[in-house]
């Protein structure tokens, strides 16, 4: 009977012998979800809970990615079957030349800047003088009360009937000029109206129209304009003359320098 006793008795401590034993798998459950385990080289090998966010690049492989994927491409080739030496040396000739060509393009961005700091310069020595410009239209001022111009001709012709027309597009003077040599036939306007007296500070256009081949045809006029300052300008642009009265134009498009 003892015995019996004994047994019974043992029951409920090897029941809470197993559900301490419970309790503690639980916990050693629950101590696992944390973020140590209380294990160094454990600890020192696990992988990060939070995942870090890559920076922002510019997409652009440069000269340390291209060697790093080279790298990588000699470590993971198939032994038995390496990159043949031809290919490689044509992967490093090909990131050489793009290499190349953006210093290049870097170096001609430097001597644009520089040339066009240059022609500034250079066209500063027109300022205080007259330039042909493609526009029929100058300016009447104190400073210049006439306008100078030259007709374009296609071929000779006898008689070029000239018009000068206000701003408002209204007709002032008609005279004619000689085009019988052809080609570039200089043309003056004096600033004076067809009753002779002196028009209004303003801008004025230059109209010129002559038979060629018999036909009625216009001609194109260039005008010359008074340089006042020179602009910078852009690599695009180059060096701008800013006229007198008339505005901005670019150097290149000058057509001819006047002494005066």
């Amino acid at each position: 009977m003892s015995l019996i006793n004994s047994y019974s008795q043992s029951l409920p401590q090897t029941s809470s012998s197993v559900s301490n034993t419970s309790a503690v798998t639980k916990s050693s459950v629950q101590s696992t979800t944390t973020t140590t385990t209380g294990n160094s080289f454990l600890d020192s090998i696990r992988l990060p809970e939070e995942s870090t966010v890559p920076e922002a690049n510019d997409q652009l492989l440069k000269q340390e990615d291209f060697f790093a994927l080279l790298s990588q491409q000699l470590s993971m080739q198939d032994p038995f079957e390496p990159v043949d030496n031809d290919q490689m040396i044509a992967q490093m000739a090909s990131f050489s030349t793009v290499d190349g060509i953006s210093n290049l393009n870097d170096e001609i961005l430097n001597l644009n800047t520089v040339m066009s700091s240059s022609q500034a310069l250079q066209a500063s020595g027109l300022v205080g003088r007259k330039v042909l410009i493609p526009s029929d239209t100058g300016v009447i001022s104190a400073d210049s009360p006439g306008i100078n111009g030259v007709i374009s001709t296609p071929s000779a012709i006898d008689t070029i009937t000239v018009s000068v027309q206000d701003s408002s597009g209204q007709l002032i003077k008609t005279f004619s000029v000689d085009g019988s040599e052809g080609g570039n036939v200089d043309v003056s306007w004096d600033g004076l109206d067809k009753n002779g007296e002196p028009v209004k500070e303003g801008l004025y256009s230059i109209k010129a129209s002559g038979k060629v081949d018999g036909e009625a045809q216009d001609l194109a006029v260039s005008t010359y304009a008074h340089v006042s300052s020179v602009s910078l300008g852009t690599t695009a642009t180059g060096a701008i003359l800013n006229l007198r009265g008339v505005g901005g134009i670019k150097l290149s498009d000058v057509l001819a320098v006047s002494e005066t």
